[in-house]
């Protein structure tokens, strides 16, 4: 090899060396720049959701931690390690008036805390009623309606023609689309995506309103109520002003003394007789 290939050749191996240097040094400094911008941002525990909690269930120990979090995205309802250093032991008790997903930062309107009233009238929204009417698996889907469905309220009552005294089973929509609260004192499933039933449901809680509450309760006691599931797809599109419990017109006034078929109803020593229409 000529000396000028070897002198050539010599000054592309350094020219290589420098040049992987020169890239080490920069690559190392972008490193060192982006250690110091992670570095540079500031942090707050605020405690959050270990798992995904259903509504109604407890804060057990290992459902809640402490979680960094930027200090410029802190609201001001999140609940911090600096401002309740204990939350952890003063929400053991606590139970979840709304679900919660898992990482997502508590905050005191999602807890109803032990010994702050029932569970039931924390998640009542405002202007809503529970009441809670007898039920049995046969008039309530074979025990498949559970808490958050929607149902229709149904009267079923044994009455005698006035003038054949002929039985007649008579039975009519009271209030539709009403949601359930709890039935057996039940108000979630026991685990998440479990089959679950009421295989014995004796009563069922409903959200009504006042009004609402008030009729069905004067009609329980004249016949049977049976709970008519509805499908979940009847929902869709509806507003916020549709989606709420709708008494059926006949029961939308109470002075109103005649059957949906038009029948004048007597009510005689207690009995329920209909007079026939000619």
């Amino acid at each position: 090899m000529s000396r000028m290939r070897t002198v050539a050749l010599a000054g592309a191996v350094m020219c290589a060396v420098v040049a992987g240097l020169m890239a080490k040094n920069v690559l190392s400094r972008k490193q060192d720049v982006k250690q110091e911008i992670v570095n540079t941002v500031q942090t707050v525990d605020v405690l959050v959701a270990t798992k995904d909690i259903l509504m109604g269930e407890k804060l057990i120990e290992g459902t809640l931690a402490w979680k960094s979090w930027p200090k410029d995205n802190v609201m001001q309802s999140m609940i911090t390690h600096d401002a309740k250093p204990d939350a952890l032991k003063d929400f053991a008790q606590a139970r979840a008036r709304l679900p919660l997903f898992k990482d997502e930062p508590l905050i005191d309107k999602k807890i109803v805390q032990a010994g702050a009233g029932g569970f039931m009238s924390s998640v009542l929204p405002k202007g809503m009623r529970a009441i809670s009417v007898a039920v049995s698996p046969r008039s309530s889907a074979g025990g498949f309606i559970l808490p958050n469905d929607r149902v229709d309220v149904i009267l079923t009552r044994k009455l005698t023609d006035g003038k054949s005294s002929t039985p007649i089973v008579h039975s009519e929509t009271v209030v539709s689309n009403v949601r359930v609260l709890a039935v057996n004192q039940v108000f979630r499933p026991t685990a998440d995506n479990d089959p679950v039933t009421v295989e014995k449901g004796e009563n069922a809680t409903l959200e009504l309103l006042p009004r609402q509450s008030e009729i069905l309760a004067q009609v329980e006691s004249s016949g049977e109520l049976s709970l008519a599931l509805r499908s979940i797809a009847e929902r869709d599109g509806l507003s916020a002003d549709q989606d709420v419990p709708q008494l059926s017109e006949k029961f939308q006034d109470k002075a109103k003394t005649k059957t949906g078929s038009g029948d004048p109803l007597f009510v005689r020593a207690g009995v329920e007789t209909y007079a026939a229409s000619q």
